[in-house]
């Protein structure tokens, strides 16, 4: 018994793991952790994968049919702009260096909110629902979480590490522009799926 969880969480964490490396929540994490505090931006990305994957498991790839495809890609859309002019405006500052810190409960509600959207219906969730439906729920669910989790970490410490030695202008400036990148991207997707909802 327990080495069948084991197998079912092992290879759940695997497949998952592969999967979400250099994805666009591991370059958010990234980003994000760069311009603040590491714990509360991995504690947001974890709760939110903690949540998305517990969604998957109960209700498969019926979670994020709950809301039209359009709406959820719109939203995320939003979100990735407001966080790219943010960090363009905090770029062209006089004073970069000198941006208020934001707190760490706002940062990790920030990540939550950013993440939960991004991944919503993504295809590291509907693996996790695929392979709930063919094994049991709370070793898939347990290794979607900490393969997450790990690739979220990653993207953290490199952000940390990497990141951080940049200049805080040249930092604002390349967040700034690769959310609006993903804003381009995910409004694209919101046109797509408007289009086929027609």
């Amino acid at each position: 018994m327990i080495g069948e969880f084991w197998v079912s969480a092992s290879t759940t964490l695997g497949l998952v793991f592969l999967a979400e490396l250099g994805d666009k929540t591991q370059l958010v994490c990234m980003t994000l952790a760069a311009r603040h505090p590491a714990p509360p931006v991995l504690l947001g990305a974890v709760l939110a994968f903690m949540v998305l994957n517990l969604l998957a498991v109960l209700f498969g790839a019926a979670a994020a049919a709950w809301l039209p495809a359009w709406l959820v890609a719109g939203v995320v859309a939003a979100l990735f702009a407001l966080f790219g002019l943010q960090a363009l405006r905090a770029a062209g500052a006089e004073d970069a260096d000198a941006v208020e810190e934001r707190s760490g409960r706002s940062v990790l509600l920030s990540t939550f909110g950013l993440i939960f959207l991004a991944e919503l219906g993504d295809k590291t969730q509907l693996a996790v629902a695929g392979l709930a439906g063919t094994q049991p729920a709370l070793p898939v669910w347990v290794g979607g979480t900490l393969a997450l989790a790990l690739a979220s970490a990653l993207g953290v410490l490199a952000g940390q590490t990497l990141l951080r030695r940049l200049p805080m202008s040249l930092l604002h400036r390349f967040s700034g522009i690769f959310f609006l990148l993903l804003a381009v991207l995910a409004g694209w997707k919101a046109v797509a799926a408007l289009t086929a909802a027609a």
